[in-house]
């Protein structure tokens, strides 16, 4: 009973936290440049809004946008994705206070005010978007990880109105599950079908074939995958000379290393996984300290990223010929 008491107080407590920053933070901060990492930058024939993975490491539950060593993080790791839609759009990225580590290692519940925290800033910055930037043109929503969980939040809270749904190409939620419980309280979200379809979700994430269950991932998750080689959506294989190939960046989004025919994957039918064979794991650990080996989660951009590349380039192209 204490203990109930004292839950409820913590929560009211974070819940007020989040009035009095939201409150603070509401004043447009997205009309000034040096809230965007990346601001119009590109002349392609679509619009790209890019959220960040997790990047913020430190004993606190939000990033600070006054912190300069997590935004140069924050920066880096959108470079590492931005060579796969930078020749065919318009990028767009603002800074966010994204949930840091250490909120992940809360329970959901607790959890939740500070993922709110992270999305009230994301909710602000394509809004800003769309009244001042967009003027009609189609949109590519993008991200990884907890970038990839903020794409389906603006999914399920702006493209129910079928104008602004009709400019959608596609949404890459990469490295985060596309439940079908959210899908199905939400029938304005699509999964991907095929290589081209447009105003739709590519959703996957990639782990070693012996792995059952991870904490994005769970044993008993139910989630829409598409296989990003052979763009199938049930369980048949796509060999590795189908991967146009594999690019290993760094935080200047420079390759480092690139490998053609690097592998090959197939959907695991039952949870929605992407399974990914013939890679010793320890040489692709999993870098987050709650993941286990054989998940391959920050991989997931990088094992096909030239067939990701390709892939924007055909939506946008099947989007246009729509029209």
């Amino acid at each position: 009973m204490i203990f109930n008491f004292k839950k409820k107080i913590f929560l009211f407590s974070i819940l007020l936290l989040l009035l009095i920053s939201s409150t603070a933070f509401s004043s447009n901060i997205y009309s000034k440049p040096e809230n965007w990492a990346y601001f119009a930058e590109g002349t392609g024939s679509a619009d790209l809004f890019l959220i960040c993975p997790l990047v913020d490491l430190k004993d606190e539950y939000n990033m600070s946008l006054s912190d300069d060593y997590t935004k140069q993080n924050f920066l880096g790791a959108l470079n590492m994705e931005r060579g796969i839609y930078e020749e065919s759009t318009r990028m767009y990225a603002p800074y966010y206070r994204q949930m840091a580590v250490k909120a992940y290692l809360l329970s959901e519940d607790l959890r939740t005010p500070y993922l709110d925290i992270a999305y009230d800033d994301i909710k602000e910055a394509f809004s800003y978007y769309l009244e001042h930037e967009n003027k009609n043109r189609p949109i590519i929503l993008a991200g990884f990880s907890q970038g990839a969980e903020m794409c389906y939040k603006i999914l399920e809270d702006f493209f129910k109105d079928k104008e602004l749904n009709s400019r959608l190409v596609a949404v890459y939620g990469i490295g985060w599950p596309l439940e079908k419980e959210f899908v199905k309280k939400n029938p304005h979200i699509k999964p991907a079908q095929s290589e081209n379809d447009v105003g739709v979700v590519v959703a996957f994430d990639c782990e070693a074939p012996e792995l059952t269950l991870s904490p994005i991932n769970p044993g008993d998750m139910q989630a829409f995958s598409i296989n990003p080689l052979n763009w199938k959506t049930d369980g048949t294989p796509a060999e590795k000379n189908l991967n146009l190939g594999a690019c290993f960046t760094d935080y200047s989004g420079e390759i480092k290393s690139e490998i053609k025919n690097f592998c090959g994957c197939y959907i695991d039918t039952e949870r929605g996984v992407l399974k990914v064979p013939g890679l010793i794991s320890a040489d692709y650990p999993p870098v987050v300290s709650n993941l286990p080996l054989g998940a391959y989660h920050v991989y997931d951009y990088l094992f096909f990223y030239r067939n990701l590349q390709e892939n924007v380039k055909t939506r946008i192209k099947n989007f246009y010929d729509g029209r």
